[in-house]
């Protein structure tokens, strides 16, 4: 066993001798160890960067009752975006907490003097500062400006929630027993449902009695052949007084005929006033002026005549003949 010990030992001794050696050995590791901590520093000042740690800021100080739940380094966000980043935590003199936070000065805009900051303990995940800007259009928070934060804790109103509930609950189940006013009302609405079902329908529900829906349906069937009856009516009616042969259209002729009579009448009568002007202008010609009177007269009397005679026939014809006849004096 020594032997072949022996022998690898000097089998090594012999391949370390013919290795040659590497030519600026340290001055490559130093090259590579200068790379690594170039590309560290790097990584290191990029990821300071993207925090946001170079970039100009401005001071906000927070001031709050207790500060359970904040830590150096949490942010502050403004409708979900941090804009602002936790630097330190102090206590004042009146025994309340300093919260200084550093605002970047590109997102810095979105603080106004009416700003109100909030700080929130939920019941899942860590304590979170926000910023909440209702008019946008106010003045600018200065630097350095001091304002107060407005604490809530959810599992303050866990108890309130949970009597609440249970409140509910109790309620839920007074409703839904079997005694309860809900109940009984469903219970008539089942009643109700049921009678619909049956053969007298919605009416049957309604009046009570599958019966006095009977008596309903007939009147309804009444009712339907009255207005039959009465379309039917209403019909003929129609056809006697303005089909060509009927009431109407003989109104009309016959109004036509009397309008012509009375156009004549206005002209015997302007005739007989011409007449009667040149009776009284010319006192010589008396004689012939009375003949021509007297042709005159007859002829208004024929005239007269005949409209009376049309007025007569239109009487008979009108739809309410029964009213008096309408006779010239």
């Amino acid at each position: 066993m020594s032997e072949t010990r022996m022998a690898e030992e000097q089998l090594i001794d012999e391949e370390l001798l013919s290795l040659k050696p590497v030519a600026h050995l340290r001055a490559k590791a130093a090259a590579l160890l200068a790379l690594t901590l170039v590309l560290i520093l790097s990584a290191a000042a990029y990821m300071l960067y993207a925090r946001g740690v170079f970039e100009p800021t401005q001071r906000l100080v927070l001031t709050a009752d207790d500060s359970e739940g904040v830590i150096v380094g949490m942010d502050m966000t403004f409708s979900g975006f941090p804009i602002g980043r936790v630097r330190k935590i102090e206590l004042a003199e009146d025994g309340s907490v300093r919260i200084l936070v550093d605002v970047t000065e590109k997102d810095a805009h979105w603080l106004r003097q009416s700003s109100v900051f909030t700080l929130v303990k939920g019941l899942v995940g860590g304590t979170t500062i926000k910023a909440y800007t209702g008019m946008l259009g106010d003045a600018p928070l200065p630097p350095d400006s001091v304002r107060p934060v407005l604490s809530g804790d959810a599992t303050a109103e866990l108890p309130q929630i949970i009597n609440s509930a249970k409140e509910v609950l109790a309620n839920v189940a007074a409703l839904t027993a079997t005694d309860s006013a809900l109940g009984g009302s469903l219970a008539e609405v089942r009643k109700l449902a049921e009678r619909m079902q049956g053969q007298g329908g919605v009416l049957g529900a309604v009046l009570g009695s599958d019966e006095e829906a009977k008596k309903v349906g007939q009147m309804l069937e009444r009712a339907n052949s009255l207005l039959g009856r009465m379309d039917r009516m209403v019909a003929r009616a129609d056809s006697q007084a303005f089909d060509a042969n009927g009431v109407m259209p003989q109104v009309k002729a016959t109004m036509e005929q009397l309008n012509g009579l009375l156009a004549d009448t206005r002209k015997s009568m302007a005739k007989v006033d011409a007449v009667l002007a040149d009776m009284q202008v010319v006192g010589s010609n008396a004689r012939e002026a009375s003949t021509d009177l007297g042709a005159l007269r007859a002829e208004v009397e024929s005239n007269l005549l005949r409209l009376e005679s049309v007025l007569n026939d239109l009487q008979r014809k009108w739809p309410f003949s029964h009213k008096p006849e309408l006779k010239l004096p």
